[in-house]
């Protein structure tokens, strides 16, 4: 294949005309060995941050799927280990955080008999 010059010489002319003199360059005029010892640090911070983020997103496996292990615990921390209902309630918060019940089974279950919830005792649900 031959190549015609002086098409070439033209076609870079109109281009630098139309979008100016930086459109024409060749991108490897602009490039040095500092700029790519820069762009190669970038890069190998940029694989690092990637690597440890995915470390940190540990996946775990539920009912057949890959699920983030933080969102699998945020999803169960509104369930009442006792009555497993789902609650959106604030004042459930505090009981859901310390006890993992709802604050109708921490009064029906803990209130002022925390020392023995804490040592393992659980209730026999109907099922």
């Amino acid at each position: 294949m031959q190549k015609d010059l002086n098409y070439i010489a033209k076609l870079e002319k109109a281009i630098s005309e139309k979008y100016g003199e930086t459109a024409a360059i060749n991108p490897r005029s602009l490039w040095n060995e500092e700029k790519e010892k820069k762009f190669i640090d970038t890069l190998k911070d940029s694989y690092k941050k990637e690597d440890t983020s995915l470390k940190t997103k540990e996946k775990v496996e539920f009912e057949g799927v890959l699920i983030n292990k933080k969102l699998l615990k945020n999803s169960n921390s509104k369930v009442c280990d006792c009555c497993k209902n789902y609650s959106l309630d604030k004042k459930d918060d505090v009981y859901l955080l310390k006890y993992k019940t709802c604050l109708n089974c921490y009064i029906k279950y803990i209130e002022d008999r925390e020392d023995r919830w804490m040592s393992g005792w659980r209730p026999q649900m109907e099922k």
